[in-house]
């Protein structure tokens, strides 16, 4: 590569050759304007002579005069005016090419002179070209350092590019040996609980079967004694036959039931035991005592919270829904987990009992099933069509269920999958309860209230609504008093409504919750009301 001072060299010398070429034809115009000058210094000297000449031929001619030479001087003197005329001739035509020649000249200096302005011109344009070109140079050298320097770090990029790529490879294959083993341990944790499950459930088939024949044994022994049967006293149970309904006044008892929401309360039939499902994934089993709730045992075994609890028509078992997608089975005598029933798809909103050996289950996945206790198998998928938040079953066989598209579905499981009659409301149902003498149909609705429908008529008969309630859930749960003649219902204000069904109006307004309720049950002899909240309190209300 040429240094500095070469290229500087070099464009110096191209400009002179182009300054000298361009310079030629004014060569030419400078060498004329020479030759003219020289020319007119010529015939001004000769002009000068000339007058010397005819200034001496004048005193000759003058002097010939006086002397009295006439002839000779009359043809001098002639023949000096022809040559005079003919040199005062030329002297004119000199002088108007000397005119000439000094506006030539004036022309070519001006010309020059504009060539030179354009020269320097010239000049300077080559001067900014060449400072120019001097901070293009620099530029173009900061340019080839900058494009080296990103040669380099692109370079490092490349390379640190293909080594994340090795590692990003080696952690890809890592995490598929990971999912891999992940599966087969899944796929053996479950076969091991689907054994243990087994396990359970025959150890609880033996030990009913021990237990049956142990009591069968001791009834048989009992039905040779006399025994003298005694009331229990007033701390006891009351058997739960409703003789006249009494409406709640006051909260009789406020306790904490579960570490977190409670979702969900049910009397057994005899009204002497309560269940609670939570949040916390237990049933707790209450018993009111002497005007307090004393916790009677805690049902273990499910994976996620419990949204609906029933007990069977003679309180030997207990059936919990839950959102792990099952429901389950306890017995009540010795509060262990004798069936888990799986295959929905959804969370399970209920789950009630059918008859005395069959459990029907409601859920989010748009199905209702039928389970076979004694076979511990789905014995019948229905396809409701829309999800369904809560259901009861009546006669052994029928199942009326409450669903998210407002419509309430009327199903016997003797027949084919579909439903025998549907009724539409006007809101989405979130419960449904039978009143005791299977007439009335009470629903409870998320942006109405209430409505009562009547099973032999097939239409609604009573709305109940106030002002201030506000269903607060989807699973929030209503229910008919134990005579049919009240219907209570919790609001998110954290309030218990009581409506008179003759009246269609509230009775009674109870607050103490400060938790949206979620759920209420009718203690079966009419005397007691329970209430849970989406906080962890539940609350016993009654009259004394």
């Amino acid at each position: 590569m040429a240094t500095t001072g070469e290229w500087k060299g070099n464009i110096l010398f191209q400009l002179k050759r182009r300054n000298h070429k361009q310079s030629e034809p004014f060569q030419a115009i400078i060498q004329t304007n020479n030759r003219l000058q020289q020319q007119s210094s010529h015939l001004h000297s000769q002009n000068v002579h000339l007058q010397v000449e005819i200034e001496r031929l004048k005193e000759e001619n003058l002097s010939g005069q006086i002397r009295g030479e006439p002839g000779s001087g009359g043809h001098n003197t002639h023949a000096l005016e022809q040559k005079l005329y003919k040199l005062q001739e030329e002297l004119t035509e000199l002088h108007k090419k000397r005119g000439e020649n000094a506006q030539q000249i004036i022309d070519l200096n001006a010309l020059l002179q504009e060539k030179e302005r354009e020269l320097q011109n010239k000049d300077n344009q080559l001067s900014d070209m060449l400072a120019n070109n001097l901070s293009l140079k620099q530029e173009q050298k900061n340019l080839q350092q900058s494009m080296t320097e990103l040669e380099a770090t692109n370079q490092m990029l490349t390379d640190e590019h293909q080594a994340l790529q090795m590692v990003f490879t080696a952690l890809e294959e890592k995490h598929r040996k990971l999912n891999d083993d992940y599966r087969e341990i899944l796929d053996r944790w479950l076969k091991y609980k689907a054994q243990e499950a087994d396990d359970i459930n025959e150890q609880n088939k033996q030990f009913f079967k021990h237990r049956q024949e142990k009591l069968q044994k001791e009834l048989q022994e009992a039905a040779n004694d006399k025994v003298q049967i005694d009331l229990p006293d007033a701390e006891g149970f009351t058997p739960g036959v409703c003789l006249s309904v009494t409406i709640p006044t006051r909260a009789h008892n406020v306790f904490d039931a579960h570490s977190g929401e409670v979702y969900s309360v049910q009397w057994n039939n005899t009204g002497s035991l309560f269940a609670t499902g939570g949040a916390d994934r237990k049933i707790n089993l209450w018993r009111n005592i002497g005007g307090s709730c004393e916790t009677k045992g805690v049902l273990l075994g499910s994976n996620a919270g419990i949204t609906s609890v029933e007990f069977s028509q003679d309180d030997s078992q207990i059936v919990g829904a839950s959102n792990d997608f099952a429901c389950r089975v306890w017995a009540i005598g010795t509060q262990r987990l004798q069936l888990t029933l799986t295959g929905h798809s959804g969370k399970v909103l209920s789950a009630k009992f059918l008859g005395d050996s069959k459990v029907v289950s409601g859920s989010y996945d748009r199905t209702l099933k039928v389970w076979d206790l004694n076979s511990r198998s789905c014995s019948k998928t229905i396809f409701a069509g829309s999800s369904c938040n809560d259901l009861v079953t009546l006669h052994g066989t029928s199942i009326i269920s409450g669903h998210f598209d407002k419509r309430v579905r009327f199903w016997d499981t003797r027949g084919a999958d579909t439903s025998i009659n549907e009724i539409l409301l006007e809101g989405r149902l979130t419960s449904l309860c039978l009143a005791p003498d299977r007439t009335q149909l009470l629903c409870c609705l998320k942006e109405i209230g209430l409505k009562v429908i009547d099973l032999r008529m097939n239409q609604v008969s009573h709305t109940l609504t106030a002002d201030g309630f506000k269903v607060g859930c989807d699973w929030s749960r209503a229910v008919f008093s134990p005579d049919a003649q009240y219907a209570a219902g919790g609001s998110s204000d954290g309030s218990v409504y009581v409506w008179n069904l003759n009246k269609s109006r509230v009775e009674r307004v109870l607050k103490e919750h400060s938790h949206t309720v979620v759920a209420c049950a009718w203690n079966p002899s009419g005397t007691s009301l329970v209430s849970c909240e989406k906080g962890k309190k539940v609350v016993l209300w009654s009259d004394y």
